[in-house]
């Protein structure tokens, strides 16, 4: 049983935690430390970054693999040992342009002993045949490769402070090799990457987030707005043309939005922060998905929705849901939070306040999905109260709330 205790001042309270809605879960063991991982559909397999130690009693370096295993049976069916200090830090499936075949490639570091940061890695492409992993071909790297994606039939990488761009080309012996095309710099460390058409965006160690845009005509890539605030990301998402979603170190979440209508070139510089609320959650990867099944003819059928993972396992959803469905939750919030009051009395205004070392800010543009979902769980009475204050039928509310728990 998991239980929760909260101290006050002459006071201590216990709780039970009850076990709801949970996910059904299978577990694989692999025994050793898996860290990127991704699917190719076409040949029906997974593969992972994993990272195994020796417990020989001597000071050795972890050996890192990149594992392949099928996608039914979960079995690891081929693995390539990368070379000794060699860590795998991404992992990607894609196509290239001109070339119908899928890939994987695995972007690495060289993680020496007596480097501050890296200054060398690789990337590596992969393909599967026969259910093995056959190295194409590998493009040294002056840096560890944080992230891949797959741009425009190209290879975008994030490289130490760099974002380069590699076109596939093919040889004259009719092999294919990774050519770098054009690079931007500017980052401190640029850790995480999602596009959208032309554009890129970057979550950087410590510069928040930038927009980049890839220009065809000259094959440059340049940067066309930023955030000027001093978050340090954990990971970012691209939630339509004009909005961008980010996480950092303090467990917050926010969003910001492109200003590229403003009338000075100072205002289309600037992303804009137009969300801000505390997760309570390190989140470190954001994916465009859902965890249920969706009626395309339900409400909830064409809302879009994001999930996030964390440190310590949460999965969770954010949906982006429409202007007037918002402001109808905002309100069953706002009446909500009069009468659940908080674990241990704190304050649900407070704890969702986005807060780090500079700053403190209200929740703004975010919605608590779990509070107004705790609706449901009220007695009669409690419903009564909500539907006069909202001047909605119970009836209604119980339907607008439960069409929310369809979400996920």
């Amino acid at each position: 049983m998991h239980s929760l205790a909260i101290a006050k001042e002459g006071e201590l309270t216990i709780g039970t935690i009850d076990d709801i809605q949970k996910l059904h879960i299978r577990s694989i063991p692999l025994g050793e430390h898996a860290r990127r991982i991704c699917h190719q559909e076409q040949s029906r397999t997974f593969a992972f970054c994993s990272a195994r130690h020796y417990h020989s009693g001597m000071d050795e370096p972890e050996v890192h693999f990149v594992r392949l295993l099928d996608d039914q049976t979960f079995e690891i069916i081929s693995s390539y040992q990368l070379d000794t200090y060699e860590n795998g830090c991404s992992i990607l499936s894609c196509s290239f342009s001109d070339d119908n075949n899928a890939y994987y490639c695995v972007g690495t570091a060289y993680v020496l002993p007596e480097e501050n940061e890296p200054s060398k890695g690789r990337i590596l492409v992969f393909t599967v045949e026969d259910g093995k992993l056959q190295l194409i071909t590998e493009k040294e790297t002056k840096g560890a490769v944080y992230t891949l994606n797959a741009f425009n039939g190209k290879l975008l990488a994030a490289i130490n402070q760099k974002i380069q761009l590699y076109k596939w080309t093919l040889r004259d012996d009719g092999s294919r090799e990774l050519q770098s095309e054009s690079t931007h710099h500017g980052h401190i460390v640029a850790l995480y990457v999602q596009t959208r058409g032309d554009f890129i965006i970057v979550g950087d160690l410590m510069k928040s987030i930038s927009l980049l845009i890839y220009k065809h005509e000259e094959g440059a890539i340049e940067e066309c707005a930023r955030d000027y605030g001093a978050n340090w990301m954990t990971a970012v998402e691209i939630l339509d043309d004009d909005i961008y979603l980010g996480a950092e170190n303090n467990f917050n979440i926010f969003t910001v939005r492109k200003n590229m209508d403003a009338a000075t070139d100072e205002e289309r510089s600037r992303l804009e922060v137009v969300g801000e609320y505390h997760l309570g959650e390190f989140v470190n990867r954001f994916r465009h998905g859902s965890l249920v099944m969706r009626m395309p003819d339900s409400d909830s059928g064409n809302i879009p929705t994001v999930i996030f993972a964390t440190i310590n396992g949460v999965i969770g959803v954010i949906a982006s849901l429409p202007h007037d469905q918002y402001l109808f939750l905002e309100k069953l919030q706002m009446n909500l939070n009069k009468v659940i009051k908080g674990v241990g009395g704190l304050s649900h205004e407070q704890w969702r306040s986005f807060c780090n070392e500079k700053k403190v800010s209200e929740p703004r543009n975010f919605l608590d999905g779990d509070l107004i979902e705790s609706f449901l769980d009220l007695n009669r009475n409690r419903m009564e109260e909500m539907s006069t204050a909202m001047a909605v039928p119970v009836e209604e509310l119980c339907r607008r709330v439960e069409e929310l728990t369809r979400l996920h």
